[in-house]
């Protein structure tokens, strides 16, 4: 078994997103406020199918890229592979592009869906909870993180909706 993460593999590299999930404090939430910034940069210059179509790229992507790197980790969900975090952040943030009508609640919601993502993706509730005990795999990585970003999408959404 090879060290992980190695930054000199490519795949290593993307799984810890250019080694940012060797932060020492807080590896997930340095690489999803990553994977927010770039988002919210994209949505400025791309359009919202465009963005869509892009999002489902990421979370296959990221899928590809945890199943390959965990093949041979004891550890299959090692704490700097933060790809996930970048597919569930992306997932999270959808919403925005459309329910979204002013820049006020474009940040509200982006940063509700930060915070949101971060909590479900910590304290796993069930069924995140469940998922990841039970899929110990590079599917399993991600999608524990799809999961929490569907739920931090779902309130944030609420939020915007009702509080607005």
């Amino acid at each position: 078994m090879q060290k992980f993460p190695n930054l000199k593999d490519p795949y290593h590299f993307l799984a810890t997103l250019g080694g940012l999930g060797l932060s020492p404090i807080g590896p997930g939430t340095v690489g999803s406020i990553f994977g927010w910034i770039i988002f919210i940069f994209l949505s400025h210059f791309i359009s919202a199918f465009t963005l869509v179509i892009l999002t489902f790229f990421v979370i296959i992507f990221s899928v590809y890229i945890s199943i390959v790197v965990t093949k041979d980790l004891i550890e299959k969900d090692h704490k700097s592979i933060v790809i996930d975090e970048l597919a569930g952040i992306w997932l999270a943030m959808i919403p925005v592009i459309f329910i979204a009508s002013s820049q006020y609640e474009r940040i509200t919601y982006a940063l509700f869906a930060l915070i949101l993502f971060r909590i479900f993706d910590i304290f796993k509730p069930f069924p995140i909870s469940y998922i990841d005990k039970n899929f110990k795999n590079g599917l399993g990585v991600v999608l524990d993180d799809l999961i929490a970003a569907i739920f931090a999408a779902f309130f944030s959404s609420l939020i915007i909706i009702y509080s607005i």
